[in-house]
């Protein structure tokens, strides 16, 4: 999952709220927007409140679901997905990391603990490349907030993604290269992991029967909601400032059906702009209703998980230089193929 959850406080009060950047850039937004363009300003705060209602049982589900595989334990099933053979390693790794619950930041801990136990690197890239992609929450919320089919081509997309990785890496360790591809020394800003591949995790399905598991459970959900909600907000107010300011004709004309190039622009424009995966599910939405088309958005969607601020940091904090270059390469390549292919089949 694309969330950096910290744990350091079970509540939020306002003052804490407040103090949030995205939060406070939102607010920011509306006051900016009510001085300019009053008008407009009551149109994107209906516009943001008809959109989150109309998520909002998907937007609960995700939560939900997000809090039980963390409180029940089952998120450390990933472990197992990294034993037998190398191929088949490459392979489980990349579904494991399109289907599992964790953030672009938050595996990194994970990605350091597997590569310090042993784990080659080729799996390890292709779980590094899926796992921003896709996971089930932003599959739940991509299906409702742009379509289904869409949702599955990201998914497939995650998958696809993390096998070229995995081989790509592979086939070019068997050339003697890429034998160390930690730092000296490694570190997230997200925190700590609790995540070893040596000691199996102890999962209990029934979370609710043990009280630490059960606060685990509250403070997943409170976190995540947060998290969530914030992001969501802010992306419902931005799509509704695009449709309102930006023309169609532009959007037509730089990822639209006429011009050759809207594939590889998207997939660039995607690094730079996009913010987080599920503040880009609203945003892809209003760009697909101005006229981008279907593998432009995919291209536009997979390029900038990847390359996002947060999981390029973090990746770029617990590699090597040549390491990350590939891990940007493989991403952007990638999502450049799955732009094409998808565009294709629709």
């Amino acid at each position: 999952m694309e969330t950096v959850l910290k744990k350091t406080k079970h509540s939020f009060p306002m003052a804490t709220i407040f103090q949030d950047r995205v939060i406070a850039f939102g607010l920011l937004g509306v006051v900016a927007l009510f001085i300019v363009d009053s008008s407009q300003a009551l149109d994107s705060i209906r516009f943001t409140g008809a959109a989150l209602a109309h998520i909002a049982p998907y937007f609960i589900l995700a939560v939900l679901f997000a809090a039980y595989a963390k409180a029940s334990g089952s998120d450390h099933l990933i472990a197992r997905a990294f034993s037998g053979s190398i191929l088949t390693a490459i392979v489980l790794g990349s579904l494991v990391g399109a289907l599992s619950p964790f953030c672009s930041c938050g595996v990194i801990p994970i990605i350091a603990g597997m590569l310090a136990s042993g784990v080659p690197l080729a799996p390890v890239m292709a779980f590094c490349i899926a796992s921003p992609i896709m996971d089930p929450e932003m599959f739940i919320l991509t299906a409702a907030g742009i379509n289904g089919n869409f949702a599955i081509a990201k998914t497939i997309t995650a998958i696809g993604m993390g096998l070229l990785s995995g081989f790509a890496i592979l086939g070019i360790q068997k050339f003697g290269y890429l034998l160390q591809p930690l730092k000296q020394a490694t570190g997230c800003g997200c925190g700590q992991s609790d995540f070893n591949t040596q000691v199996p995790a102890t999962i209990a399905w029934r979370f609710w029967r043990e009280p630490s598991r059960r606060a685990e459970f509250q403070t997943q959900i409170k976190t995540n909601g947060l998290f969530l909600g914030k992001w969501m907000t802010l992306a419902f107010f931005l799509e509704s400032l695009m449709i309102a300011y930006i023309p169609a004709d532009l959007v037509a004309d730089l990822v639209g059906n006429d011009n050759a190039l809207a594939i590889p622009i998207s997939a660039l424009i995607g690094i730079p702009a996009y913010m987080n995966g599920y503040a880009a599910i609203p945003l892809i939405s209003g760009l697909m209703e101005l006229g981008m088309t279907p593998g432009a958005a995919l291209s536009f969607a997979t390029a900038g998980a990847v390359s996002s601020i947060p999981a390029a940091i973090a990746v770029y904090a617990l590699v090597r230089r040549t390491v990350f270059m590939l891990y940007i390469l493989l991403g952007l390549g990638g999502s450049l193929m799955a732009g094409f292919i998808y565009q294709f089949l629709v």
